[in-house]
């Protein structure tokens, strides 16, 4: 296999709840419409994203497995996946609050969907003032049986509620309930897996006056969370990474580059992903270079056994999966 930097065509979804700043922002070529996230990395089956650079331009990342195997992947990976690339890696612009939700595990996904849970991350990229997300019941809920019977009136008794700040990483485990709220553009990090069990959805309606199904009887059974704290502590390297997430589905650290940072891969076994959360930087392995910049991700195979990173200021999530774990 070829080893360089690899990047994708992002797939752009429109959302209810979607804007604009995945566009003004992350420059993506977004259309008039609200756009709510970008499907950064995906071999979702019929939402695969296209690589855009290099030797294997235009094929799809399910394609450059199916060839290639542990050399993408790492050995372990690939005995545990097989041609599935197990991480869905998405920025996300909330113009308008996402509804309350919760993912199932991989128990309850196999068995009612034939698929995988989904535990998932998000990194606040940028946000409006006094933004907030839901993470969890307040407190003093002990019965998810509350969930069947949210209003305007009460869901902000119900749930636990935080203002958030740049920089702010929550980890959301499957069975956990949450929402983004509006204005917080956020990078996502999550098992592959599409299932989302809606618990309110904020009375929206769409243009026919309808609105979008819930799914309470799926949501009690899946809510196991309920008093997690989600927000992972940390602290900011001035040039160098921070560990902030690490699961048996992925480790993500934050990476500051302020000047000239080499990192070894060597050891991981495993592919590496890098999100570009501010600035911009050119990345260099195995003398193949490409420019990377806020709002961009790329991919490293499994086979790139170390990077060169150059920047006056950029920061990443920098993210791969520990197979000892």
């Amino acid at each position: 296999m070829q080893i360089y930097p690899i990047k994708f065509d992002p797939i752009l979804k429109e959302k209810p709840w979607g804007g604009s700043k995945l566009n003004t922002l992350l420059h993506k070529k977004a259309s008039d419409q609200p756009i709510g996230e970008s499907w950064e990395i995906s071999g979702l089956q019929g939402d695969e994203t296209l690589v855009n650079n290099g030797r294997y331009r235009d094929r799809t990342l399910s394609s450059l497995i199916a060839q290639f195997g542990q050399e993408l992947l790492g050995e372990k990976n690939y005995k545990r996946f097989g041609n599935e690339f197990p991480l869905l890696i998405k920025f996300l612009d909330a113009q308008s609050n996402l509804s309350v939700q919760v993912h199932p595990d991989d128990t309850m996904a196999k068995a009612l969907h034939n698929a995988k849970g989904k535990t998932e991350m998000w990194y606040v990229v940028d946000h409006e003032k006094d933004a907030e997300i839901i993470v969890g019941l307040d407190k003093t809920i002990h019965s998810t049986r509350v969930l069947a019977d949210i209003t305007k009136q009460n869901v902000y008794d119900v749930f636990n509620v935080e203002q958030v700040c740049k920089g702010d990483v929550y980890f959301i485990p499957a069975g956990e309930v949450h929402a983004i709220g509006a204005g917080v553009l956020a990078a996502e990090i999550q098992q592959t897996s599409d299932i989302t069990y809606r618990v309110y959805d904020w009375d929206r309606v769409d243009a026919q006056g309808q609105k979008r199904a819930l799914h309470i009887p799926q949501s009690i059974a899946a809510t196991k969370q309920t008093h997690n704290t989600a927000k992972k502590k940390y602290a900011n390297s001035g040039n160098g990474s921070t560990e902030v997430v690490s699961c048996p589905y992925f480790t993500t650290n934050v990476l500051a580059v302020n000047s000239t940072l080499e990192r070894q891969y060597d050891t991981l076994d495993s592919f590496v992903i890098l999100m570009c959360v501010e600035g911009e930087a050119t990345i260099t392995v195995h003398d193949q270079q490409e420019k990377i910049e806020m709002g961009t991700s790329i991919l490293l195979p499994a086979q790139a056994l170390q990077a060169t990173f150059t920047s006056s200021k950029a920061r990443f999530l920098e993210v791969y999966i520990n197979s000892s774990m």
